[in-house]
């Protein structure tokens, strides 16, 4: 049983197979009950969807009212933030419907800010995984700000792993999708940049060596806590 308090976080994933793959949202809940929080959350994920697909599906805007959420993690496309053009036509549109949406029904909008990949995109003018990422931090960073939401910062995170260990095994084989060990380090993100705690040695990781788990549980740690304004962290964008 969760340790301390007895109010349960309610958190809704809307994405696609990022989010999907390897079942993110079981993975951070499992983590927090680890940490001793009770969480609920729930998904709507399908491959290959972009914001401005969940922003006209009737089932998301029903999900939205029909439970009372504390949390909605918005997760776009893996390519689209790295465009200019697709960000202003698809991006940008997608996430201002949705948050609006998310805050009508008094939850918080949570961006999640994803990784690149390994390669880059050379057919989108990114050559290697440090301009694509740096493109794909520049937008989740504008609409993040425009909206004034929050930031969970997988991208950053996933960088300072790669950092530390060009070879760490993050993606799948198609250079793309998360491995347990990408799906586990975002999931770390999640609950530092939700509880605002360190997920630092938290003993739950069935699916990875304990050095790997720490390695995720640091990155994610030092990302998210080491300076948490940076991502719009403030107790002012705790839900009440």
């Amino acid at each position: 049983m969760p340790r301390g308090t007895t109010e349960c976080t309610r958190v809704f994933f809307l994405g696609n197979s990022y989010t999907a793959v390897n079942d993110l949202p079981y993975t951070f809940a499992a983590l927090a009950w680890a940490g001793g929080h009770r969480v609920d959350t729930a998904v709507l994920a399908p491959g290959g969807w972009t914001l401005v697909d969940h922003a006209v599906d009737p089932d998301t805007a029903q999900a939205l009212v029909a439970s009372r959420w504390d949390w909605v993690v918005l997760q776009e496309q893996s390519e689209i933030p790295a465009v200019e053009s697709d960000r202003q036509t698809l991006m940008y549109p997608g996430s201002r419907d949705l948050v609006k949406t998310i805050r009508d029904a008094g939850a918080v909008p949570m961006f999640f800010e994803t990784w690149a990949h390994r390669g880059g995109w050379p057919a989108g003018g990114l050559p290697d995984f440090p301009s694509m990422q740096a493109a794909i931090d520049d937008a989740y960073a504008f609409i993040a700000h425009e909206q004034q939401a929050p930031i969970a910062p997988v991208g950053h995170a996933w960088a300072e792993v790669v950092n530390d260990d060009p070879h760490a095994g993050l993606w799948q084989g198609d250079g793309s999708h998360p491995t347990t060990m990408g799906t586990y380090l975002a999931a770390c993100v999640f609950y530092a940049a939700i509880f605002r705690q360190s997920p630092v040695g938290l003993g739950w990781h069935p699916w990875l060596s304990g050095a790997d788990a720490l390695e995720d549980q640091r990155a994610a740690a030092d990302t998210v806590l080491g300076d948490p304004g940076k991502w719009g962290l403030s107790s002012a964008a705790n839900p009440s």
